[in-house]
């Protein structure tokens, strides 16, 4: 078994190496992430209000005045900050037509009857006098002039909210590009969204280096409606490609054409829409091109933009509560889900991300697909949640531990022999004709007069024994300070006596030893 289970590592093991080494035997293919974005993709359109006044003095003076809107651009932008900061790119907002020739045109064909292409061209007609009077009027202004034009570019905002807003609000443009696919960058005119502002789109450090990345971009087709929602679709980025020429993208198994695909949304709206880096959800980059053609161009070149503006990206308290609610979106805590995504509408209501969130959230609470609910079921029915048995376990383990190492202590005691007493000498014991002969059958503590209590101490040594008479030894008291010579005086003999059973000194009236209670022998 020890065989098989090496051989499946080594096998398994194999099998990641290869993939390493051979991603041309597949790609990564985009998860779809693009709910930090989307909210805050909005719908741009921007249009030339021309009013116009012709003064026609052909015939009588006759002073014929007209308004035209002259769509001027349409897109798709992003909001990066609560105030409403956005981007998206400058050929959306502005362009190099004249719209006061266009409303030239218009009004002299409407008003004199004459064929004349609505556009932004110059024209000439076959009528001297009409076409003296046609050119007067094209700008610019002359003292002969027989045009007054006034102009006011409009550019309308339609927010990612349900239900649609269908007035939009304005917008002004804070900084343009120098070219028609460099960023812009606008800002909201008169448009209070309460204190919590717009929800924001995160905006990534730099573009992904790693050929074929997968990316998704989004956008709108047109106003926002019920029946007409942001459009998201998924690509690949190829590697190389910097600055406003962007780079461009390619399906790494070259099933589908993506820059034709691409080209074609950017057709119906999706220009300036925000490519959305798969891992993270981050915007990296801007859609531009068009027709059969679709390229990025790439974050560091909005950033720059934005500085220039002196605008700054930043999240809002939205997001904030956005990004909590989806994470427990993603991770199946529906039940925890929807009490989150109820604070994020309560902040925006109109956040149509949250609001299908919450509509599937409330849709999966408390079933098998919740893990809350698969949580709370595999829990203890236990009043305090935790499960009992770790802790009846631990208890029993540490009981039988502390009885077997008391049984063990106990063994060991058993096995090791008791030492025996050492006996206590004297310092000097006394001669032994002076040991008294030991008491049989009594107790050491048995309270008789002549019983002696032998107690484990020492004491000084005894002095020398001198005899006056043949057969009977007579202790003799010497003082410490005498010299040893011999006194030739006559001198008494003193005699000390002392307990023959402990060396007590004794008085010349002692009948019994005030110590051990051991009767003096005279």
């Amino acid at each position: 078994m020890r065989r098989f289970g090496s051989a499946m590592a080594a096998f398994g093991g194999l099998l990641l190496a290869v993939a390493g080494v051979a991603p041309a035997l597949a790609h990564e293919h985009p998860s779809g992430i693009t709910d930090l974005v989307t909210p805050a993709v909005v719908r741009i359109e921007t249009t030339a209000r021309v009013d116009i006044t012709l003064l026609d003095h052909i015939g009588e003076l006759v002073h014929v005045e007209r308004s035209y809107e002259v769509p001027i651009g349409s897109g798709t932008g992003t909001v990066i900050n609560p105030d409403g900061g956005m981007v998206t790119l400058t050929r959306v907002v502005k362009n190099d037509l004249d719209v006061r020739i266009y409303a030239a045109n218009k009004i002299f064909a409407e008003h004199h009857k004459v064929k004349i292409p609505a556009d932004f061209e110059r024209h000439k007609l076959k009528d001297d006098l009409l076409n003296h009077h046609l050119q007067e009027c094209y700008p610019p202004k002359q003292p002969t002039a027989t045009c007054i034009i006034d102009v006011t570019t409009e550019i309308k905002v339609f927010p990612n909210i349900s239900p649609a807003d269908t007035e939009g609000f304005r917008a002004e443009i804070v900084r343009p590009g120098d070219k028609p696919d460099s960023p812009a960058v606008l800002k909201p005119v008169g448009r209070a969204d309460g204190s919590a502002g717009l929800p924001t789109a995160p905006l990534a450090a730099e573009v992904p280096a790693k050929d074929n990345s997968p990316v998704a971009v989004a956008g709108f087709t047109g106003r926002p409606a019920a029946n007409l929602p942001e459009t998201v679709d998924i690509a690949h980025l190829r590697a190389g490609g910097a600055g406003e020429g962007g780079r461009q993208f390619k399906d790494p198994e070259n099933k589908v054409n993506e820059p034709e695909k691409l080209g074609a949304l950017v057709d119906k709206g999706l220009l300036g829409g925000p490519v959305i880096e798969d891992k993270k959800g981050e915007v990296v980059g801007l859609l531009l091109g068009g027709g059969k053609d679709a390229r990025m161009i790439g974050i560091r070149e909005v950033t720059k933009a934005l500085a220039e503006a002196d605008v700054a990206p930043a999240r809002g308290p939205i997001d904030a509560a956005f990004e909590q609610a989806l994470t427990r979106f993603h991770t199946h805590y529906y039940g925890d889900a929807v009490p989150a995504f109820q604070r994020v509408l309560d902040l925006y209501p109109g956040h149509t991300v949250a609001a299908a969130h919450l509509k599937t959230s409330q849709a999966k609470r408390g079933t098998a697909e919740d893990e809350g609910t698969k949580r709370a079921a595999a829990s203890t029915d236990a009043p305090g949640g935790a499960p009992l048995w770790p802790f009846l376990v631990g208890g029993g383990l540490l009981v039988l531990v502390v009885l077997v190492a008391a049984i063990l202590l106990w063994r060991r005691r058993r096995s090791e022999p008791e030492p025996e007493p050492e006996p206590s000498l004297p310092a000097d014991p006394l001669p032994p004709t002076l040991n008294p002969p030991p008491v049989q059958g009594r107790s050491a503590f048995d309270e008789q007069v002549d019983s002696t209590i032998v107690v484990g101490r020492s004491f000084p040594a005894l002095p020398k024994i001198s005899s006056t008479s043949p057969g009977q030894p007579v202790l003799v008291a010497r003082d410490p300070g005498s010299s040893t010579a011999p006194d030739p005086r006559p001198a008494e003999t003193t005699v000390q006596k002392y307990c023959t059973g402990c060396g007590m000194r004794l008085g010349p009236a002692h009948s019994f030893c005030g110590y051990c209670g051991q009767p003096a022998k005279t």
